[in-house]
């Protein structure tokens, strides 16, 4: 018995280092971002995607689900840059599996700890206009796959919220999966339209 608890310790420890470190990486790219200028328009940041070669793919997904839990990109920047490097399928692909990875990353941060941390991520006044979709019950799961649906639903506090609710991670997930294509392909289509004619 003490030397389960003694290997739980360990891997929550291990867990939790990791997390840390994970953050520390992000944010130091985050800040190299902002020092390079890539995350100030969608051409800046699709160029820069593109220059990384072999592994640009794999850099624009993991971005893609840190923007999910932390907004470094302003408005679509991220979605239309897909369409820019990648071209309209496999753009919207690996926006689809970053934002996928992100919500669900997204809904087990909130689950596991709470409003007191959603609150360092959501801002009050955006939590204030959607807390009372918490006393909905089963509701909820409902008004979140049709809001999840919506091109310009907000996913990253949709996520957060769906995890101070009941739901379970299966059913979050499937709701992500099934429901979040459209709503990538509609936004970032139309979007990537009206910035080529801006050349924002």
């Amino acid at each position: 018995m003490l030397k389960e608890e003694m290997r739980m310790d360990k891997t929550t420890l291990a867990i939790r280092i990791s997390t840390i470190a994970g953050f520390i990486i992000i944010g130091a790219f985050i800040a190299y971002g902002f020092h390079l200028g890539i995350f100030t328009s969608s051409n800046a940041f699709s160029t820069y995607i593109v220059s990384l070669g072999m592994v640009a793919s794999a850099v624009f997904i993991v971005i893609q689900a840190v923007q999910v839990i932390i907004p470094i990109l302003p408005g679509a920047i991220g979605c239309v840059a897909g369409v820019i490097a990648f071209g309209p399928f496999w753009g919207l692909f690996y926006s689809y599996i970053g934002i996928c990875i992100g919500s669900i990353g997204a809904f087990l941060i909130s689950k596991r700890y709470g409003l007191p941390v959603v609150k360092k991520f959501i801002s009050r006044k955006k939590l204030e206009n959607y807390m009372d979709w918490l006393d909905k019950g089963n509701k909820f799961e409902r008004l979140f796959a049709i809001a999840i649906l919506a091109p310009v639903a907000p996913d990253d506090l949709l996520c957060f919220l769906a995890g101070l609710t009941k739901m379970r991670l299966k059913r979050f997930t499937a709701i992500i999966l099934l429901c979040k294509p459209p709503a990538i392909a509609i936004y970032s289509l139309a979007l990537a339209g009206a910035i080529s004619l801006t050349g924002f």
